[in-house]
Order: structure tokens, then C-alpha cells, then sequence
């Protein structure tokens, strides 16, 4: 049977609530941002596909959804009318001397996930991984499942796709799923709208992110890699074009102004630390975002009559999305 649904926010879960849904019914989009999305998280994140790293910080079964999602991601990118980058070599930790007991305490960490282990790595091994880290450390682990995404191709990708599909958009509308109005002419509301619906969802809040965006043509690095730090681990992610993003940042904040100098000079100077080669790189942009989380930082599937949410993806967007979508989706009989 098809039916008459509403996709409230148009970040990364209503994107692909979007392309899934519309394979069978009609979709109409509502959106509060317009139609670059400039504001959404989904838009700003490396989306790295990360489940043995996460996992140092997220419960096994989240883990374990994320393998599941990494799955599902090739079959979602085959539907786009344009090809997504998207890979699946593997991510490099790598720790320098002094911080060999971060690198340690991490890997004692990682949970166990199926056949998936982590393998440690000499110097010799690291520079077969990435040659162009050769002789810059003689310690490290391969987290062999890992991938990644080029989110802003994702992004203009998946909305070329659902245009083509003739799709109704509706931009610079902030919608309250539990509008009367809105409620009338569809059968199902799927509520994607992250921390737009912290006034319906009280227990969400804003976790800040800031990552910089480089173009950098004289580094040649395959895969992410994890650089372990005194404060948090940073991550370099490879992006088409000889681009890298470059993040760590987690702060518990709503504030989504412009990034901090401190942020800035951390990760500039820890990539700097990890390939030379970086000190010529152009900045392209640094942005922040918040990611919606609740108190326990687990994503939520819900239903109430008619309408669907999806919410508190928090660090994980891209990494449980898909399986979060099908969820949601299997509601709707």
C-alpha cells in the first residue's frame, strides 16, 4: 500500500528516510533550513564509519548496529542518480612516544565485534599501510572494518536523486510535528529534525563539534587515521580531491558560534604532527555543528500514532543512520 508521508528535517536521517520511503510512497519534505543545509550536522561531519573505534565509547550493541549500517551503506549510494565516494580500508591509530599509553588504554578498550579485531602494528607495518608515514612512528593498530563517507557528495547527491524523483520540497518551514495542520494530509510524519525538536523532546541537548576542512595535495594518505592525543584522539579523514577533514572536538555545549583558536591550533598542529606536508595545505573552511544527543547518548526510534521519530544520533550519524532508517521505516503498515 503506498501512502501519504511527511520527512520533517532534511539533515542526514531525513535524507534517507527520504530515498527509502520514496521507493514506495509519497514523500513531501519539510525543511526549516533551505536547500544547501548548511546548518545540519550531517553536512559538517567527517562520516567515518567507525564501529571498532566508537565502541571505545559507545555500549556493544551500538557497535554492532554500526557494522550492520556499514552493510547497508553501498546499496543506499547505488540508488543515487551520482557516484559517493565511499571506502572501507580500514582506519590507522597511530600514537607518538610519549603518548604510547593513550594508545595502549585505547586498544584495551575496544570491544569485541564478531570477527572484527583490531591489530597492532609495528613501524614497518604502518609505513606498508601508509608509506608516506614512514619512519614518523613505530607503534600503532589497524581497525580493519572501518570506512568512510564523502558527506558533501552524500548530500548533493541524495537531493539531486530525490528531485529527479519529483519529490515536493518545502524549505524554510519550522514544523511542529504535532501540528493540526500537518497532521491532516498524511498517514505518517517521520520526525527527523535532530535538535530542532528539542521543544517536543526535552531531554535533547547539543553536543559541539569543529572541524576543519583542508586541501592539502602534497599529503597521500589511503585511509582515516586516529592520532592519539593527550586530550582526545584526532582524526584525519581522506576526502576525494587530495581533501582532509580534520576533528576531534566534543564539547558539551549548545553554543554553535564560530570554532575556538584553541581547537583550531590543536588540530592544525596535531596534523602537522602526523604529515609535514599539511603545513602547505589551504584551508578550505572550519565549521561547527551540534550533534543531538540524549543524556544517555542513545539514538531513539519512537512512534506515537501517526508520527516517527529518529533522534540522538550524537557522535554516531553516519555510522547508525541506516540501520536507524530501516527501523523507522519497518513501522510504517
Amino acid at each position: 500500500m503506498s501512502y501519504n508521508i511527511a520527512v520533517v528535517g532534511f539533515g542526514l536521517t531525513g535524507r534517507l528516510a527520504a530515498l527509502e520511503l520514496s521507493l514506495a510512497h509519497n514523500v513531501t519534505v519539510y525543511e526549516v533550513d533551505d536547500a544547501q543545509a548548511l546548518n545540519s550536522a550531517g553536512r559538517v561531519a567527517a562520516a567515518m564509519l567507525a564501529p571498532l573505534a566508537e565502541s571505545v565509547l559507545c555500549e556493544q550493541d551500538l557497535a554492532l548496529m554500526g557494522l550492520d549500517s556499514i552493510n547497508l551503506w553501498p546499496a543506499i549510494l547505488a540508488q543515487l542518480n551520482e557516484p559517493v565516494f565511499f571506502q572501507q580500508q580500514g582506519t590507522l591509530v597511530v600514537a607518538h612516544q610519549q603518548d604510547k599509553g593513550d594508545l595502549q588504554s585505547f586498544t584495551e578498550r575496544l570491544k569485541p565485534l564478531a570477527n572484527h579485531h583490531a591489530q597492532r602494528l609495528s613501524g614497518s607495518h604502518i609505513s606498508e599501510l601508509e608509506p608516506e608515514l614512514s619512519g614518523r612512528f613505530n607503534q600503532g593498530v589497524y581497525l580493519p572494518c572501518e570506512g568512510q563517507i564523502d558527506n558533501q557528495a552524500f548530500y548533493q547527491a541524495s537531493f539531486n536523486t530525490l528531485k529527479a524523483r519529483a519529490l515536493q520540497f518545502n524549505f524554510g518551514k519550522n514544523i511542529n510535528t504535532a501540528c493540526e495542520q500537518l497532521q491532516q494530509p498524511y498517514d505518517y510524519i517521520v520526525d527527523c529534525r535532530g535538535l530542532g525538536a528539542k521543544s517536543e523532546q526535552c531531554k535533547l541537548r547539543g553536543v559541539r563539534g569543529e572541524v576543519i576542512r583542508l586541501h592539502a595535495p602534497e599529503v597521500n594518505l589511503t585511509r582515516p587515521v586516529r592520532l592519539m592525543h593527550p586530550r582526545y584522539p584526532i582524526y584525519i579523514a581522506p576526502k576525494p580531491n587530495h581533501e582532509y577533514v580534520i576533528g576531534a572536538t566534543e564539547i558539551e555545549s549548545q553554543d554553535n558560534g564560530p570554532a575556538t583558536v584553541r581547537s583550531t591550533l590543536e588540530l592544525l598542529s596535531a596534523a602537522y604532527t602526523v604529515h609535514s606536508g599539511f603545513a602547505e595545505a589551504r584551508i578550505i573552511n572550519i565549521q561547527t555543528g551540534l550533534r543531538p544527543a540524549f543524556s544517555d547518548n542513545r539514538p531513539q526510534v519512537k512512534r506515537q500514532g501517526k508520527v516517527i521519530s529518529i533522534n540522538g544520533l550524537y557522535r554516531h550519524g553516519y555510522l547508525l543512520a541506516p540501520s536507524l532508517v530501516a527501523e523507522a521505516v519497518a513501522l510504517i503498515k
